[in-house]
């Protein structure tokens, strides 16, 4: 029966075109300052606005939107804080910005990265920087840069009153039973703008295609938990925002305003989940175009207030009487940043960027003493104790356009990075060892880092460009990678893992900053909307690379642990290098007729990362994937049939116990109708149910007594078995 109604739908969404009605939509009113300076002449993909409100129904997770964009794949997470990976290299090593803003992530276990303080909603548009990113766009990265943006302030036509105008939307996923809506609302003059957005949504633990654990109790005291049922990928998540737009000119202020709450998300990969985590965002910027070129400054604060603890399917009460509630962790992160950048027409030929930013963050991590608990009390726990970690840059950028056939850039930033933490302090005696080695230690440290890049572009005709370049990047390591201290006892190492890989860590005061050396080349033919084709192969050699290594390398000494297969860990900077190339393509197959507009597109990546210290292969290499799809185009009917392969991923990191996975192949359906206001979208996701494990979802730990011996090494997280999605937008 469930088979039957599954059919149907499809075969309602992917009606012919003698369904589709003539659209009376009236057109936008859209109307923003007048055009600047292009961006940075670099290769960069997007998404256009169509494809855009596709995805939107089937995530709530931002970071979701890349998902097929070449060289980009994602670290499995909660419902809407995955981590995105470009070229291999994920979290800090690549510089994600929000409006502009650099968010970091208020987390040991770095479960709100940047992308989770947006909604897919509000978003407005997508940048993706891998290969050679120009200086003036990320720092303090080496992996690449993302640009999400929310929707530029609108504003009504000259003498046409006020503009009123907005949306509400609906979704349901048939896996998680996921719901929840948005709405927006834009009120405008000819030069002042104010738009509301707002979002909700609340999902269940989702399936996957089969059972992968044997059914039962997800933890004493807890509920049933069925084999198939991947624990710990609940969540629940609110977002609001207000945008101000002030124009005069060629001048535009922007403010907004925005808040978060997360009362719950489940983590499948950890051994806590989020039990809240809110936050508050003010960010001003403004943009203007004077005779010499365009001015941008940008100024923003962002305050965020994290909690974890155990989920619903994971054990929460301890000790041998079951008297120990839980363990509390608290995260208190503020970010504040400042940023001005100038683009110059020195001439008809050469654009000079120059720039500075400022970025001071505090991050306090502390853990409650628990009652009943000897191993938990009597003091708080202090994992990060004014943690600091301060950045200030100055870039410059010189774009030449050399004749029509030849463009060049040459970038030059200097940052300088100071990191801090005051003393810290365990819950007991049992700690005290451990803290007074950390306390006496020069906890105080200085890196002055260099990014340089050099890129040449070659355009011999309309049909052809070929881009090749050079990049020296840095990174510096984290707070966390930093200042995690406590090796005492497997607990409180398992409490920072930022990974997800199931095992503990401890950090490493005398790590140095990451330094990326980049080639990269491009090849793009394409002859306007008929085809396209690009390849763009790379190569990383990175000094300093931080990576997971045993204790006994650095001279510490964790304790042992045999009994669950996980290990303890710690870090250290190696060598390591990276090489790949990301394939895309597109043709036209069809153009008018009965079936209308028909269009085939692929991206295919490859990466391989190797340990060249150690000889091991890195973590988190997503094996070979290649993404097809068929897209039909007839009047207001959208229908896009798409296949993922993935191959199997066998080459692990040894010293994580990383988990091999199989290959797979998934077959998605989508459809999107278009009448006067109103859109609808449905889709079918893994349509044959297929089981497969996320080759990039690290270790299940997402039930039970995660912080005993109880969860066992050797299950990866499964992959979402098949889901019908569905989506209304009405606009007004």
């Amino acid at each position: 029966m469930q088979l039957k109604r599954i059919t149907l739908c499809v075969a309602l969404a992917f009606a012919p075109s003698a369904f589709a009605a003539e659209s009376a939509e009236l057109p936008d009113v859209v109307v923003t300052a007048e055009k600047l300076l292009t961006l940075p002449a670099s290769s960069s993909t997007g998404l256009d606005k169509k494809e855009l409100l596709r995805l939107r129904t089937g995530t709530s997770d931002a970071a979701r939107l890349l998902d097929g964009q070449p060289g980009v794949s994602l670290y499995g997470a909660g419902g809407v804080s995955s981590l995105p990976v470009i070229h291999g290299m994920a979290d800090d090593r690549v510089r994600v910005k929000v409006d502009g803003m650099d968010l970091i992530s208020a987390c040991a276990n770095h479960m709100n990265p940047p992308l989770s303080y947006i909604d897919p909603a509000n978003v407005g548009s997508v940048k993706v920087f891998a290969g050679i990113t120009p200086v003036s766009i990320g720092g303090d990265s080496i992996g690449g840069t993302i640009q999400v943006d929310s929707l530029a302030p609108e504003f009504a036509l000259a003498g046409e009153g006020t503009l009123l105008k907005g949306q509400a939307g609906a979704f349901y996923r048939s896996n998680n039973g996921a719901q929840g809506g948005n709405l927006s609302a834009t009120i405008a003059g000819e030069n002042l703008s104010m738009r509301y957005t707002g979002s909700t949504v609340t999902a269940g633990n989702y399936t996957a295609a089969s059972t992968f654990k044997p059914a039962g109790l997800a933890a004493v005291g807890r509920g049933w938990l069925a084999g198939d049922v991947v624990g710990s990928s609940a969540y629940k998540s609110e977002n609001h925002a207000l945008a101000f737009g002030l124009r005069r000119d060629n001048h535009l202020f922007e403010l907004k305003l925005g808040i978060q709450n997360i009362p719950y998300q489940g983590f499948s990969n950890q051994r806590m989940d989020m039990t809240g985590n809110d936050s508050q965002q003010i960010n001003l910027n403004y943009t203007g175009q004077y005779d010499w070129g365009k001015l941008q400054a940008r100024a923003y604060n962002e305050h965020t207030r994290h909690k974890m603890q155990f989920g619903d399917d994971k054990l929460y009460w301890y000790g041998v009487l079951q008297n120990v509630a839980g363990m509390p962790m608290d995260t208190d992160g503020k970010n504040t940043g400042f940023s001005v950048k100038g683009d110059v027409i020195l001439s008809e030929r050469d654009i000079l960027r120059v720039g500075a930013e400022y970025q001071q963050y505090r991050l306090n991590d502390w853990w409650n003493p628990v009652a009943n608990s000897a191993m938990m009390s009597p003091n708080i726990f202090k994992n990060i104790n004014n943690g600091q970690r301060d950045r200030a840059s100055i870039f410059g950028e010189w774009e030449a356009r050399w004749n029509q056939q030849w463009l060049s850039q040459f970038g030059l930033r200097a940052e300088s990075v100071k990191m801090n933490t005051g003393t810290v302090q365990g819950y007991g005696a049992a700690y005290n060892a451990a803290a007074a080695i950390f306390n006496a230690a020069n906890r105080q440290s200085t890196d002055n880092n260099i990014d340089l890049i050099a890129l040449a572009r070659y355009t011999p005709d309309a049909s052809k460009t070929f881009e090749a370049g050079y990049a020296m990047k840095s990174r510096s390591p984290n707070l966390y990678e930093k200042f995690a201290w406590s090796n005492t006892n497997t607990m409180v190492m398992n409490m920072n893992n930022w990974v997800g890989d199931g095992n503990g860590y401890v950090g490493n005061l005398n790590l140095k900053p990451e330094v990326a050396h980049t080639l990269s080349a491009s090849g793009d033919w394409h002859d306007g909307d008929a085809w396209g084709f690009k390849v763009s192969p790379y190569y990383t050699h990175v000094q300093n690379y931080i990576d997971a290594v045993t204790c006994t390398v650095i001279g510490v000494v964790c304790p042992a642990r045999t009994a669950d297969g996980f290990l303890n860990l710690t870090l250290a900077n190696q060598t390591a290098r990276l090489y790949g190339a990301d394939v895309s393509g597109k043709v036209s197959l069809a153009k008018g007729g009965y079936f209308g507009g028909i269009t085939a597109k692929g991206v295919l990546s490859y990466v391989n990362g190797k340990n060249l210290t150690s000889g091991g292969n890195l973590y988190n290499i997503m094996p070979l994937n290649a993404k097809l799809a068929l897209e039909q185009r007839t009047g207001d009917w959208t229908n896009t049939m798409e296949v993922k392969l993935v191959s199997a991923k066998t080459n692990v990191e040894a010293v994580r116990k990383e988990l091999a996975t199989g290959g797979y192949g998934l077959l998605n359906l989508y459809s999107s109708y278009e009448w006067k206001q109103m859109r609808f979208d449905i889709g079918v996701e893994n349509l044959f149910n297929k089981f497969y494990a996320n080759p990039l979802g690290g270790a299940y730990v997402g039930q039970g007594a995660t912080m005993g011996t109880g969860v066992l090494y050797g299950t990866a997280v499964p992959g979402m078995g098949r889901s019908i999605n569905a989506g209304v937008t009405v606009k007004f």
